[in-house]
C-alpha cells in the first residue's frame, strides 16, 4: 500500500509521509522546496531559482547545489523512486524544474480547488455552500506562507502572493458569513489575516463587521481603534471609506463606551485608569555602560542600522532578537548598538537583565519585570497595580506613542518578553538570548539575528586591545597570540578572560597559555572561574542543563565526532538510535547553540564546547562506551565509503571484504554514481581524519581499509596529492602493526599517485613489494592486478617488450584462475603495449576482447579506457574516422563517470588527431575542454600532462 504524502506551504513548510513528519533537510533545501511548492505546476528556471534562493552573490557552484538539493528532495518525496527517475512530483522541464502535486497532497492546490468551488457556488446563488467551501480553504492556512524561508525580496514576493490569496478569500468569506448569519465561522481566519496584514483595511473592516454580527461590538470597536492608530502612526492617513462604513455598521446595534471593553485588552486602556501621581516627564537612561574595548561586528551593526532605519509599515515596536552560543558577545553587541542609536529614542532607554540563563530558575518573573520598568518610567511603588493584567495595561499606556529603547538581556523565552513590549510603533526592543526566539518572531514580529563568532582578524584585535598596555604582542609573541585566538575558537568571552588573566600575571607568557590550551583533556582549566567571573564551562553548563536526556547524551557523544563535522546520518550510527530520534536531538542541540549546521548538513561544535562535552563524557560514561562510540563512527564512515565506492563503476581489487558493521551502525547508501561523487566531495575531509583516528588506536577498523575506500574517487577528481597523503599515512600504520596484506594493498595503491607524479622508480619498488606479499600468501587475483600496474609503468618508461610480457602474464593468470576482471585488465594492458610496438592489428583484437568482457561485467571505467586505447590503435592504422568516433565515445563515457584523467587523455589525443585532419576548430574545442578539466585537478594536474598540453598549445598556435 502506497504511503500518502502531504505537503504544507501555507504556513511553515512541513512534509508528512503517512502519519510521520519528515525533515525536509537544511535551510536552503527547504527554501527550494517551498518555492517550488508555491509555484506548483509552473516550470521554474535554474536562473530564477538561483535568484530566489541567494540574497546576493550566489556561489559559482549555485546550479550544482540546486541540482544536489533536487536529488535529495526527490528521494525525500518518493524514497522508492528508481535512480535517475524524476518520479511523480518533481520533474525537469527545459532549463528548470516543475513540481506538480494534487489537492490530496499539497495544501495550496487544495486551497485553490476549494476557493474555485466557493466562487462557483456564489455565482450560482448557493451562498451557504460557498461559505462551507471557503471555510475548508481558510482552515488550510497556518500562517505566513513559507514560514520565514524567504531570504530576499524576490522569494518574499512569491510567498506574499499566496498570503494575498488567503486574505482575498478571507474577505470574500466574511461578507457571505455575515449575510448568512454565520459570522463566528470566519473570525479565526480573519484574525489571522489581520495579524499577517496589520494595515489591510478590507481585512480589518471584515473582522469588525463579523465581530459585530457575533454580538462582540466592543471587540469590533477595539479593532477599529487599533488600525486607526496604526494608519496614523505609520502612514499618516485616516481610515478609508470601507473602514468608516464598517465602523458605522458596528455602531448601529449598540453604542459602546470605553467601560464596556475588557480591561485585559491593552488596545482599549484609557489614561484615566492610571494613578494621578504619574509624572508628566521622565526620561530614563538605564543602559549598561558601553564596552570601551569594543571592536568589530561591522556586519551585524550594519544590519541593525538598516532595521532601525526602515520604518515602513510598522504598526508596533521594532523588536530585534539576537541569539547565539554562550560567550559569543550578544550582550556586548546589544549594549554597544543601544548606545549608538540611543539619541533617536528621545523618551528614554530601559534595561532589564531577565536572567534567563541562570541555573534552574525561570528568570525574572514577568510581574517583577513590569514593576521594574514602571518604576523606571516614574510610577511610585505604592501606586503600582497588583494584577499582571493591570501592570501590562499601565506599562502600555505609559509607553503609548513614545520613542523608547528597551534592552532585555538574557531572555529565556518569548513568554518573558511579550508583556514587556511597549505600545508604540516608534520604539525599539533589543533582546538577547541563547536560543532563537522563534515564538517572539511569530507572535511579536521580531527580527531574528544570529550572532556568530568574529573572524580571525577581529578576534585577534579583541585580544590585542586587552593586552595593549602590557607590551606583550611583539616579536615571537605574535605567533603565540594567533595560536591562543584559534585554540579559543575565537570566542569573545574566552579571549576576555585570558586577556584579564595575562594582564593580572605579567610573568605568564603567551606561549604558556597556548600550551595549556593545546592540552585537550584540560583545556577549560585555562579559564579561571569564580570571583564574579563567568567562565566558559559555567556558561556552557547552563545550556547543557536545559537539554532533554536524549539531547544531553548525544551532546556527550558528539565529543568524539571528527573535526570537519558530522551529518545526521553519521550521528545516527554514533548514537545507535533510529534516525528520527537522532535528528530531533540534533535539532535541540542546534537550537541551544551547542552545535551549528552548515549548508551541507554537517553539524559542528565550537572547540571549547567540544572540550566541555569531552569532560562530561569522561565524567559520566565508562571508557568502554567512548571506545564503542568511536568504533561505531569509524565503522559508519568505512561502510558508507565502500558503498559509495561500489557506485563508481570501476573495478577495484580488494583483498577481502571487511566484517559487516556492528549493531546500531547504519551505513549510507548513495544509490547512484552522481550521489556517490557528491558524498565523497562532502566527506573527503572527514574520511582523511577518520584514517588518522584509526591509525592512532585500536578502534576495530584498520586504517588501510578506510584509506583504500577513497583512491577511485581521488583519482577521478584529480586529487593526486591527497591520494598519496592518505595512503602513506595508512601504510605507516600497517607496517607498524605488521599487517602484510594491508601493506601490500597500500603499496599497490600508492604506486598510482607516484606514477602520476613521474616517480616511476618509486612506483616500481612499491609494486614489487606488493607482488612479493601477494605471492607469499597465494593471492592470484591481487597478483594479476599488480602485473597490469607494472605493465603500465614499463610502457611509460618506453620498455614496451617488458610491459607486454607483464600484460601477457596477467591475461594468463586471469584465464587460469577464472578471474575475468584480471583477464580484462590484462587485455587492456596487452592492447596498450602492442600499440606502442606498432602491432596495431593485434592490439585491436586484444582491446575488442577486453571491451566485450567489460560490457559483460558492467565495468564502465575499463570500457572508457578500452575505447581510448582502441582509438589510438585505429589512428595508427589510418582509420581516422573510426578513431575519432572511439575517442568521442571515451570522452563521453568518462564524462558520465566524472573521471577527469581519462577525459583529459582522450581529449588531448582527439585534439591532436583532429588537428592532423585539418579540423582546427574541433581540435581547439577538445583542447580547451582538456585545459578546463586540468584546472580542476590538484596543483594543476600531473606535470607530464601539463607538458603534453603545452606542446599541443604550441601546435594550435600555428593554425590561426
Amino acid at each position: 500500500m502506497k504511503v500518502r504524502l502531504r505537503l504544507q506551504v501555507m504556513g511553515p513548510l512541513r512534509v508528512w509521509r503517512g502519519d510521520i513528519e519528515v525533515d525536509a533537510g537544511p535551510r536552503q533545501q527547504r527554501a527550494l522546496l517551498a518555492l517550488l511548492l508555491a509555484q506548483h505546476g509552473r516550470p521554474v528556471g535554474l536562473g530564477e531559482l538561483v535568484d530566489l534562493i541567494w540574497v546576493t552573490d550566489p556561489p559559482a557552484t549555485a546550479v550544482n547545489i540546486i541540482q544536489k538539493y533536487i536529488g535529495a528532495l526527490r528521494r525525500m518525496l518518493e524514497p522508492d523512486v528508481a535512480p535517475r527517475s524524476s518520479g511523480s512530483y518533481l520533474a525537469r522541464q527545459g532549463n528548470g524544474y516543475r513540481l506538480t502535486a494534487g489537492p490530496d497532497v499539497l495544501d495550496l492546490a487544495a486551497f485553490g480547488r476549494f476557493v474555485t468551488a466557493a466562487k462557483a457556488a456564489t455565482a450560482a446563488g448557493r451562498t451557504g455552500e460557498a461559505l462551507d467551501r471557503y471555510g475548508e480553504a481558510l482552515q488550510l492556512c497556518q500562517g505566513p506562507a513559507g514560514g520565514g524561508l524567504a531570504d530576499n525580496a524576490a522569494a518574499a514576493a512569491v510567498f506574499a502572493g499566496i498570503d494575498g490569496q488567503f486574505v482575498d478569500a478571507a474577505v470574500d468569506a466574511a461578507g457571505i458569513a455575515v449575510a448568512e448569519g454565520r459570522p463566528g465561522e470566519v473570525l479565526a481566519p480573519l484574525r489571522q489575516a489581520a495579524r499577517m496584514f496589520p494595515l489591510h483595511e478590507p481585512v480589518h473592516a471584515g473582522l469588525m463587521v463579523a465581530l459585530a454580527g457575533a454580538d462582540r461590538q466592543a471587540e469590533g470597536l477595539a479593532v477599529y481603534q487599533s488600525i486607526r492608530e496604526r494608519l496614523a502612526d505609520e502612514l499618516g492617513v485616516d481610515p478609508g471609506r470601507e473602514l468608516r462604513e464598517a465602523y458605522l455598521r458596528v455602531l448601529t446595534p449598540i453604542v459602546v463606551t470605553p467601560a464596556v471593553v475588557s480591561p485585559t485588552e491593552p488596545t482599549v486602556l484609557v489614561p484615566a485608569e492610571l494613578p494621578p501621581t504619574v509624572p508628566t516627564v521622565l526620561v530614563p537612561a538605564q543602559l549598561p555602560p558601553d564596552l570601551p574595548l569594543f571592536v568589530g561586528r561591522r556586519a551585524e551593526l550594519a544590519v541593525l542600522d538598516d532595521l532601525v532605519a526602515a520604518t515602513t509599515n510598522r504598526t508596533g515596536p521594532l523588536v530585534i532578537a539576537m541569539d547565539g552560543m554562550g560567550g559569543v558577545g550578544k550582550s556586548t553587541l546589544a549594549a554597544h548598538f543601544a548606545h549608538r542609536v540611543a539619541r533617536k529614542f528621545t523618551d528614554g532607554q530601559l534595561y532589564l537583565d531577565l536572567q534567563g540563563h541562570e541555573d534552574d530558575g525561570e528568570g525574572v518573573p514577568v510581574v517583577e519585570a513590569l514593576r521594574s520598568l514602571l518604576y523606571a518610567l516614574g510610577l511610585r511603588g505604592a501606586d503600582a497595580p497588583e494584577s499582571l493584567e493591570a501592570l501590562v495595561g499601565a506599562y502600555r499606556s505609559l509607553t503609548a506613542g513614545k520613542r523608547i529603547l528597551v534592552l532585555l538581556d538574557n531572555v529565556r523565552d518569548q513568554s518573558q518578553v511579550q508583556p514587556l513590549l511597549p505600545s508604540s510603533a516608534g520604539s525599539l526592543v533589543l533582546v538577547t538570548s541563547r536560543l532563537p526566539q522563534v515564538g517572539l518572531a511569530v507572535l511579536g514580529g521580531a527580527r531574528l539575528i544570529r550572532v556568530d563568532l568574529p573572524d580571525r582578524q577581529v578576534a585577534r584585535e579583541m585580544l590585542e586591545r586587552r593586552l595593549a598596555h602590557t607590551d606583550r604582542v611583539t616579536g615571537g609573541d605574535a605567533e603565540s597570540l594567533d595560536a591562543i585566538v584559534e585554540l579559543c575558537g575565537r570566542l569573545p568571552l574566552a579571549l576576555a578572560i585570558l586577556g584579564a588573566r595575562l594582564s593580572a600575571r605579567p610573568r605568564l607568557s603567551l606561549a604558556s597559555v597556548a600550551a595549556e590550551l593545546r592540552d585537550d583533556a584540560h583545556r577549560l582549566a585555562a579559564f579561571p572561574g569564580g570571583r564574579g567571573v563567568r567562565d566558559p564551562r559555567t556558561t556552557f553548563a547552563w545550556s547543557y542543563r536545559q537539554l532533554s536526556p536524549d539531547a544531553a547524551r548525544l551532546f556527550r557523544l558528539l565529543s568524539v565526532a571528527l573535526t570537519p563535522g558530522i551529518t545526521a546520518e553519521a550521528a545516527t550510527s554514533l548514537s545507535a538510535w533510529e534516525p528520527r530520534r537522532t535528528r530531533e536531538a540534533l535539532m535541540e542541540l542546534a537550537e541551544a547553540a551547542l552545535v551549528t549546521e552548515d549548508d551541507h548538513g554537517r553539524f559542528t561544535s565550537h572547540v571549547l564546547v567540544k572540550a566541555y562535552a569531552e569532560e562530561l563524557f569522561r565524567e559520566t560514561e565508562p571508557p568502554a562506551e567512548r571506545a564503542a562510540a568511536v568504533s561505531r563512527l569509524l565503522q559508519h564512515y568505512l561502510h558508507s565509503a565502500l558503498n559509495a565506492q561500489s557506485e563508481l563503476k570501476k573495478s577495484y581489487v580488494r583483498s577481502s571484504p571487511p566484517p559487516p558493521p556492528p549493531d546500531g551502525v547504519v551505513a549510507e547508501r548513495q544509490g547512484s554514481l552522481e550521489n556517490a561523487y557528491s558524498w565523497f566531495d562532502r566527506h573527503r575531509d572527514v574520511l582523511f581524519e577518520a584514517v588518522h583516528v584509526a591509525a592512532e588506536g585500536d578502534h576495530g577498523v584498520a586504517p588501510w581499509r578506510l584509506a583504500l575506500a577513497m583512491p577511485q574517487y581521488l583519482e577521478s577528481a584529480g586529487l593526486f596529492r591527497d591520494w598519496e597523503d592518505v595512503v602513506r599515512l595508512a601504510l605507516r600504520a600497517a607496517r607498524e602493526q605488521g599487517d602484510a596484506i594491508g601493506e601490500a594493498d597500500l603499496c599497490r595503491s600508492l604506486a598510482g599517485p607516484r606514477w602520476y607524479s613521474g616517480a616511476n622508480d618509486d612506483a616500481l619498488d612499491l609494486l614489487r613489494t606488493a607482488l612479493r606479499h601477494y605471492t607469499e600468501h597465494g593471492m592470484t587475483k591481487e597478483q594479476g592486478a599488480v602485473l597490469t600496474n607494472l605493465q603500465n609503468i614499463y610502457d611509460s618508461l618506453g620498455d614496451h617488450e617488458v610491459a607486454l610480457e607483464h600484460a601477457r602474464q596477467a591475461v594468463t593468470l586471469g584465464r587460469l584462475s577464472g578471474e575475468r576482471l584480471t583477464e580484462l585488465n590484462g587485455l587492456l594492458g596487452l592492447g596498450q603495449s602492442l600499440a606502442e610496438l606498432k602491432r596495431f592489428e593485434e592490439a585491436v583484437h586484444a582491446l575488442r576482447q577486453a571491451l566485450d568482457i567489460g560490457r559483460d561485467l558492467d565495468q564502465w571505467t575499463e570500457e572508457a579506457i578500452g575505447r581510448h586505447l582502441l582509438a589510438q590503435s585505429l589512428a595508427g592504422m589510418g582509420r581516422v574516422d573510426e578513431a575519432i568516433e572511439e575517442y568521442t565515445a571515451a570522452v563521453r563515457l568518462a564524462g558520465v563517470l566524472a573521471h577527469g584523467p581519462i577525459q583529459v587523455y582522450s581529449l588531448r589525443d582527439l585534439s591532436k588527431l583532429l588537428l592532423s585532419t585539418g579540423d582546427v576548430a574541433g581540435a581547439r574545442r577538445a583542447f580547451d575542454r582538456a585545459v578546463e578539466l586540468m584546472g580542476t585537478f590538484q596543483n594543476g594536474g600531473p606535470e607530464f600532462l601539463q607538458a603534453d598540453l603545452g606542446q599541443l598549445a604550441e601546435l594550435l598556435a600555428r593554425h590561426p
